[in-house]
């Protein structure tokens, strides 16, 4: 039995003798592993599938740009051959003509509206006058009804007027039928005289207003020629300017002629209207007063 012990000792201590020389062995074949050259990996089989290739992940969703505005930039481009231009480059003498015609077509455009409104007031109290005034007992009565100042009832007043002061040493030279239709013709004619009234302008504007333009067209290319005979040479550049200039004033000078000319026959046509209006309504109070005068004698 004691034997059999000292084996198991003597076992005991070869194992961990053995276990010691391993591990004290351990780190040296490490370093030799690590020296050594890599082996060739082992050629596959023929016949050997390829393994599967892992499926690339999808991208991931790119978010859209935000979209930009777009600046505008806008660029202002003064022209060097506009009114102003002239204006500004213009001598005394373009300047004058200039404000010549702008004057011109200011008073034309005055008269116009003004006679439109005079004749557009006519046509009122005549519209009154066939209404009213033959429906009152005398003219005397008829004529105070009538608004102050209107035509209708000054060529009344004028006609009574006359038939009731028919006396003195001259007047009693003429009837009275010849002084009463004298004096109410005079009337119907100042009426007629104020309604033709700034009519002149507009024929003189529309006559002369193409000649003032056509002055300032020929101006305009005198500069022209001389800005070419300065220059030596006959640039656009040199040219454009005065040429421009030239054909503003002969547009503003047409501008200036056509209203005035229409204006001038409409207003001549609309006072034809109403001057006949008031001489029938002098004819018919020529007519009421010779036939009172005539009562009066018969009885």
């Amino acid at each position: 039995m004691f034997s059999m012990l000292r084996h198991r000792v003597a076992c005991l201590a070869l194992v961990i003798a053995t276990a010691g020389l391993t591990a004290m062995a351990a780190p040296a074949l490490a370093q030799d592993a690590a020296k050594a050259p890599p082996a060739a990996a082992a050629p596959a089989p023929a016949d050997a599938q390829p393994a599967p290739v892992a499926a690339a992940p999808a991208p991931a969703p790119v978010a859209a740009p935000a979209p930009l505005t777009p600046t505008v930039t806008t660029e202002t481009v003064e022209n060097p051959y506009g009114l102003a231009a002239m204006w500004r480059q213009g001598d005394f003498v373009s300047k004058g003509t200039l404000i010549i015609l702008i004057i011109m077509s200011m008073a034309s455009w005055y008269v116009i509206f003004v006679k439109l409104w005079e004749q557009q007031k006519l046509m009122k109290e005549g519209a009154v006058v066939r209404n009213g005034f033959w429906k009152a007992n005398s003219l005397r009565e008829g004529a105070s009804k009538l608004k102050q100042g209107s035509a209708y009832r000054y060529i009344a007043e004028t006609g009574l007027d006359a038939n009731e002061h028919h006396e003195g040493t001259l007047t009693e030279n003429v009837d009275l039928n010849t002084w009463v239709t004298m004096s109410v013709q005079r009337a119907v004619d100042a009426v007629q005289s104020r309604m033709q009234g700034g009519l002149a302008v507009l024929a003189t504007v529309g006559s002369t207003a193409p000649f003032v333009g056509l002055f300032g067209t020929v101006w305009g290319i005198y500069h022209a020629l001389t800005a070419i005979g300065i220059a030596g040479q006959a640039s656009i550049d040199k040219v454009a300017g005065p040429v421009g200039e030239a054909l503003i004033m002969t547009a503003i000078g047409l501008a200036v002629a056509v209203p005035a000319v229409m204006g001038y026959n409409w207003l001549i046509r609309r006072n034809k209207v109403v001057m006949d209006s008031v001489r029938t309504f002098g004819a018919d109070v020529h007519g009421v007063l010779m036939g009172k005068a005539s009562a009066k004698a018969a009885r």
